[in-house]
């Protein structure tokens, strides 16, 4: 609201008037009105507060207006007198003087009261504030108190304790082991709380009884590590005497033929073979104490190159022998290795052999008068392993005590290629039996390892076996490892495999020695399987090659059987009598005795006669290859060969004594009935009678 300000006669405003008052003993710095209202509630704190209290604002805020407008209007009287300028208007203008001073009075007054009523005003709404702050702050801390109660209760809801993590025995046997004053089954049994309570009692006693076996054992352990020590230190001292005496036996050793002390330096070297060879060596071993007195196991190579192969290279020598290289590269220009050379070399790498190897030899004592083995025959095995291949390889070797007739048609028997070959079925040690290999010698232009294993030796899936590697070709490859268990079950039945191979090569090369000379050799357990008098011959008797074998029209029937392959021995016979010649062609299997030969024979008499086109020379066949078994004798079966060659004599003699002869021929017959049969022809095959019954000594028929 716009308050109109009273003017005097001059035009000032009545405002601008400046009066003089006493400051009452006012402090002149406080010139803010609150500052002298404090100043005044100060001086005098209780007149002007209870006063306060009983008047009315609206009637002081009217008292104001009007004392206002009295003190304008006395302002505008004294204006309007001294204007005049009259000399008696100075007591009108004293008294109006006096007049407006008590108005000025009564204003200051309503100003105290005013000022009195706003801190009264003020001081209230700061209480009334307090009281909200204080209110607010019970409101935070409750709900403070609220959040903090939720997050016990969440603590509580997700608090785990300790024995939730002890794996506690189950109640069934809480009940049945813990003891009455634990278990208490009458309070437990029904409350969850008090059982799992028994059961952690029952845990800690059991927990405190093996605390308490745990420190006895403790201390027995104590006792035992001295005792230890004890022996340790005896030990110590014991050692340079047992060298004392192992030199002191070492004449007893060799008269005993008890050669401890090599055994000994044969187990140090060792432990320098690479895994699968240790795992060959002491297996061999382990069967040769066991079960074969003559099988003689031993390492052979540079044991210091081993020793140097297994210990980590040496960064000073690395750096010498860098050095070196550099010298001598800047002291002579040679020339930049071809292509050709860097593959040799990345070959040579490719099959290196490890340094040391292992010696196998089977040993043969006692002659045996039916396999006409020599005493003192011996097969040598070496066996190498390829480190980057991670294969087995080995080479073979036969000696014999004595010199024997070597059989031109025998060269193929005892040759390192072909001795071993199929030792089991299909494994003709021609490729490598680790698939990864393939890709090894793709990165160094290696077509096959064919070409390799005259210098490598045969990598025999048997070998690999020995030395505990087994390749699985149905599952993914990784790393094979040597496994003594592998090598363990295929070591008895591969040494007698071997040991049956080198017995029937022996045994073939003296027979072989004996048909070149047109003699079947016929031993005395097999006299009784044939007719004292045979009058067929073996003419001759030569080896052939398989391309040979298979040209022959009369092996057609053998070959399309699939019964002859290119790992076989093949050779040729011509048996006479009179003018029938009978031309023999025989595969041999690497697997004789215990996979028999077989024949094919084809027999130029009155024409060229066949299995094809005549069934006695079918017949023929049949009693040469079909019933080997009866020729086996004597066990175990190596001159089976020579047995089926007399029986293939003995039917040739059958077969045209039994021919019917040409009465407008004159002169005698030419093959005179010799052999006594019970019937000459038998069926609509006019089969004869080829089975020899010993000892009625006649022919029947099958």
């Amino acid at each position: 609201m716009t308050q109109h300000t009273p003017q005097n006669c001059t035009g000032v405003p009545v405002s601008t008037l400046r009066f003089e008052f006493p400051t009452w003993g006012l402090n002149p710095q406080l010139s803010d009105p609150e500052a002298r209202a404090l100043t005044l509630s100060q001086a005098d704190p209780t007149g002007l507060g209870r006063e306060v209290e009983t008047r009315d604002p609206a009637k002081d805020y009217d008292l104001y207006k009007k004392t206002c407008d009295d003190l304008q209007r006395l302002m505008a009287e004294i204006h309007e007198l001294k204007s005049k300028g009259a000399k008696d208007t100075s007591a009108e203008i004293d008294e109006r003087r006096i007049q407006s001073c008590i108005h000025f009075m009564t204003l200051k007054k309503l100003n105290r009261l005013a000022h009195i009523r706003l801190k009264k005003g003020r001081d209230q709404t700061h209480e009334a504030k307090q009281k909200v702050d204080a209110l607010h702050l019970q409101l935070q801390n409750l709900l403070y108190e609220v959040m903090h109660l939720q997050k016990e209760i969440t603590k509580c809801l997700e608090f785990k304790s300790k024995h939730e993590e002890i794996d506690l025995v189950n109640v069934e046997e809480f009940y049945q082991c813990a003891p009455l004053e634990i278990s208490k089954p009458t309070f437990t049994t029904n409350d969850p709380h008090q059982q799992t309570l028994a059961r952690l009692d029952w845990e800690l006693e059991q927990r405190k009884r093996l605390a308490e076996q745990y420190k006895e054992s403790l201390t027995s352990k104590e006792k035992i590590l001295k005792d230890i020590d004890i022996k340790k230190e005896y030990l110590s001292s014991l050692q340079p005497r047992l060298t004392n005496i192992m030199q002191a036996s070492l004449p007893v050793q060799e008269y005993l033929s008890m050669p401890y002390d090599q055994a000994h330096k044969q187990y140090e070297v060792a432990r320098h073979l690479p895994p699968p060879l240790y795992v060959l060596y002491v297996q061999a071993n382990a069967y040769r104490q066991a079960c074969d007195k003559n099988l003689v196991v031993a390492i052979e190579g540079d044991v210091e190159e081993a020793k140097a192969l297994a210990r980590p290279p040496d960064d000073s020598q690395e750096d010498e022998s860098d050095s070196e290289a550099e010298e001598e590269q800047a002291t002579t220009k040679r020339r930049r290795p071809t292509l050709g050379l860097q593959l040799d070399d990345k070959r040579r790498e490719m099959l290196k052999r490890h340094p040391l190897s292992v010696t196998l030899d089977l040993k043969y004592k006692g002659k045996n008068s039916a396999t006409l083995m020599p005493d003192g025959s011996m097969l040598h095995l070496y066996f190498y392993y390829l480190m980057k291949l991670n294969i087995m390889t080995v080479k073979t070797k036969v000696t014999t005590a004595t010199e024997m007739c070597t059989a031109i048609s025998a060269g193929d028997l005892l040759s390192p290629a072909s001795l071993l070959s199929c030792l089991y079925p299909g494994d003709h040690g021609k490729k490598t039996p680790n698939p990864a290999n393939r890709y090894q010698f793709d990165t160094v232009a290696i077509v096959t390892f064919r070409d390799y294993i005259g210098e490598m030796g045969h990598p025999y899936i048997w070998v690999q076996k020995l030395g505990g590697l087994h390749f699985p070709k149905d599952q993914p490859q990784e790393l094979v490892t040597a496994d003594n268990s592998v090598s363990a079950s295929h070591m008895e039945t591969t040494v007698k495999l071997l040991r049956v191979r080198l017995q029937s090569r022996l045994s073939l090369q003296k027979q072989f020695a004996s048909l070149e000379h047109s003699i079947v050799p016929v031993c005395s357990e097999c006299q009784h399987l044939f007719p004292t008098k045979i009058l067929s011959r073996l003419i001759r008797w030569s080896a052939i090659t398989y391309e040979d074998y298979a040209a022959l029209p009369y092996t057609k029937h053998v070959i399309d059987a699939d019964m002859a392959q290119e790992t076989d021995l093949f050779f040729s016979a011509l048996i006479e009598r009179g003018t029938a010649k009978l031309h023999v062609a025989i595969g041999v299997n690497p697997g004789y005795s215990t996979v028999p030969p077989i024949f094919s024979i084809c027999l130029n008499w009155k024409g060229e006669k066949t299995s094809r086109n005549d069934d006695n020379l079918k017949a023929i066949e049949s009693e040469v290859n079909v019933y080997f078994r009866e020729l086996l004798d004597p066990k175990p079966g190596h001159q089976l060969l020579t047995n089926q060659i007399q029986r293939l004599c003995m039917c040739l003699d059958v077969y045209l004594e039994t021919e019917t002869h040409d009465n407008s021929v004159e002169g005698p017959m030419e093959f005179p009935r010799e052999k006594m049969c019970m019937r000459l022809v038998r069926g609509p095959n006019r089969i004869k009678p080829f089975k020899y019954n010993h000892p009625q000594g006649f022919f029947t028929h099958r």
